[in-house]
């Protein structure tokens, strides 16, 4: 059950990046979930997601050499549920759907990808903990950086290029 949870109903497996295709499995459910009038999910499911992750991680961990196998991809749905929570949110107050505001979701996952690639400041020291709690931890702060990026550069379109427009 615990590595069920781990690779996010097997998707850690799909090669290859198995991270990304954990982050697009949960851009793709998040998507659905808000079109489906159940936006709330995405924030529930970031909650849940890191709960489940921080319990399940560790002890899938405890068997294997590796202590951060690239099949464990709950920590990126996490990260990417908690980047698409600065999307789905306000969006919902606004009513708008969230495919008419496509870049709402394309871009935290770009930038949720590149922070978890690159690895700058706080999700490079969580990653170098080399232990379970920094296999979750660097996600979530991926997530962080990626939810507030798009926050910021969906203020400057819509601050300055927007009325060139």
């Amino acid at each position: 059950m615990m590595r069920l949870i781990a690779t996010f109903g097997f998707v850690g497996h799909l090669r290859p990046a198995p991270g990304t295709w954990g982050s697009l499995a949960a851009v793709v459910l998040a998507v659905a979930a808000y079109e489906l009038g159940l936006w709330w999910l995405v924030p529930v499911g970031c909650v849940l997601a890191t709960v489940a992750g921080f319990i399940a991680v560790p002890q899938v961990i405890a068997t294997s050499a590796n202590k951060d196998p690239s099949e464990i991809v709950i920590d990126e749905v996490a990260g990417q549920w908690l980047a698409l929570c600065f999307t789905v949110i306000p969006l919902a107050r606004h009513g708008v759907s969230i495919l008419d505001a496509w870049p709402g979701y394309v871009v935290p996952f770009v930038l949720f990808r590149l922070f978890d690639i690159w690895k700058p400041w706080l999700v490079g020291r969580a990653d170098r903990r080399g232990d379970a709690a920094g296999v979750m931890l660097d996600d979530l702060w991926a997530g962080l950086f990626a939810g507030v990026g798009s926050v910021i550069l969906a203020g400057l379109y819509h601050a300055v290029l927007e009325p060139m427009l």
